[in-house]
């Protein structure tokens, strides 16, 4: 065999060995009905649900609580998924910034003792800078 036709076989080998392991870490994406039924059977892999905030007809947002003052790490809020069943989401890091703004979020995360516990928070939010765009932003918590 040549060189270039082992160099060519080691790089299909990599890329083979990246895409492998990187599908693995791959997580769902699922309602809170699912989420829950996941949990009951001991699943504990990272899920995404997708949902709207909880708001009222003015289109302020409900059961939303943030206290810096107490604990700025910790943020709490009511997610509405797709199938209109209503989630307690606990995000423990700071309040996203424009997270008032939220058309439409996206938590990734697990079920745990009845609460949906956020990892990381999604936001769709209209662009500042073009009418009409929607704006994508990602929120990471710290790992405790």
């Amino acid at each position: 065999m040549k060189k270039i036709q082992i160099f060519g076989l080691v790089i299909i080998a990599v890329a083979i060995g990246i895409i492998v392991s990187t599908a693995g870490d791959a997580s769902t994406y699922v309602d809170f009905t699912k989420a829950k039924e996941m949990a009951a059977d001991g699943d504990n892999e990272s899920i995404h649900v997708v949902g709207k905030l909880k708001k009222d007809a003015a289109g302020q947002i409900l059961e939303m609580e943030y206290r810096p003052e107490i604990d700025p790490n910790l943020f709490v809020f009511t997610l509405i998924d797709n199938n209109n069943v209503e989630q307690k989401v606990v995000y423990k890091n700071t309040k996203p910034q424009d997270f008032d703004k939220s058309e439409q979020v996206v938590v990734v995360g697990k079920m745990r003792d009845g609460s949906f516990s956020a990892e990381k928070i999604l936001m769709k939010c209209p662009s500042k800078y073009e009418n009409g765009k929607m704006e994508t932003t990602e929120h990471t918590a710290k790992e405790s």
